[in-house]
């Protein structure tokens, strides 16, 4: 009785779900070998255990539960009706413990491990895949989940957990994250090809204090990166349109919607002249980042490795 009472502690009245899982989860392979085999001897052979363990750890899972799951027929025991119901879900969650499994050792493979990057939407038509082309050709089996955002999003999804590494600028300065600054990218001033400065190669960004400006949303770091240059040339930018994508506000430029410090574009665009800024330094620093405190699995370290690789040359020429 006393040890029954102790055993009924445990539980607490409360019937807490997430204790229930951690007082059952240790017995429950044990269950289903017992229920394959009908047998506990013949268990205890094929789970490679004593059998005096796995007696006392049946009879510790019924009397936790408060059910019998089996009933005794000499040497043989036959599920019961709570018994059968109690083995399908286990079989099932045992299953997806298994498959879970299966899914994070592939992941892991030096060979064919899957590698989570995340990177800007500027860099998605030709750095990204220029870089990814290039790291298959030595390692042609890895595979990649592949997530474009803006750089808080993805840094976000590092300390989550669902991404291994990004590029992103500009480079974050946060203790929990290793950064390595790899190449630095001019922006540029987009105007509308019948702008009054659309015949200029170059500019001071002070002569467009009095434009309007069409830029990303606040969090974007290229967002963060105008307003700071803007700042360094004497004025705050006037906002006329604010976007999530960059050929979208080239898009509005060309519109005639306003001017925008982007970087250069994959594919010249009609209707915009670009227009090299001489002061102030107008660039953005593209880094890589990772958790600092997460171990590496091979495919993760070998496309870091290769990333470092690249410092300087990142960056289409």
């Amino acid at each position: 009785m006393e040890h029954q009472q102790r055993s009924e502690a445990r539980l607490s009245p409360s019937g807490d779900t997430e204790d229930m899982a951690l007082l059952l989860a240790p017995r429950l392979a044990y269950f289903a070998g017992v229920a394959r085999n009908e047998h506990v001897t013949r268990a205890a052979q094929e789970l490679n255990v004593p059998q005096s363990t796995l007696s006392r750890a049946m009879a510790r899972l019924e009397q936790d539960l408060g059910v019998e799951l089996f009933a005794r027929r000499g040497r043989t025991l036959v599920l019961t009706t709570a018994g059968r119901t109690f083995l399908a879900s286990v079989e099932r969650a045992l299953g997806e413990v298994e498959r879970a499994a299966e899914e994070v050792r592939a992941d892991a493979d030096p060979a064919t491990g899957k590698v989570a990057f995340g990177f800007l939407h500027t860099m998605g038509a030709e750095t990204v895949p220029g870089l990814l082309g290039a790291f298959r050709a030595e390692h042609p089996r890895i595979r990649f989940s592949l997530v474009q955002n803006y750089g808080e999003a993805m840094l976000e999804g590092m300390r989550a957990g669902r991404l291994d590494l990004c590029l992103t600028s500009p480079v974050p300065d946060a203790p929990d994250l290793v950064v390595r600054r790899l190449d630095e990218q001019k922006l540029r001033l987009v105007v509308p090809a019948d702008h009054p400065l659309a015949g200029r190669r170059r500019i001071r960004l002070a002569e467009a204090a009095e434009e309007n400006f069409v830029t990303l949303e606040p969090g974007y770091g290229l967002r963060r990166i105008t307003d700071a240059l803007c700042r360094e040339a004497g004025f705050a930018p006037r906002i006329a349109f604010e976007g999530e994508e960059a050929e979208t506000l080239r898009g509005l430029v060309a519109a005639g919607l306003g001017v925008a410090l982007l970087p250069p574009p994959t594919v010249p665009r009609p209707g915009v002249v670009e227009l090299s800024v001489t002061a102030p330094r107008a660039v953005r620093e593209i880094g890589v980042a990772w958790p600092a405190d997460r171990p590496d699995t091979p495919p993760v370290a070998a496309f870091k490795k290769f990333l470092l690789s690249r410092r300087g040359n990142l960056l289409p020429s």
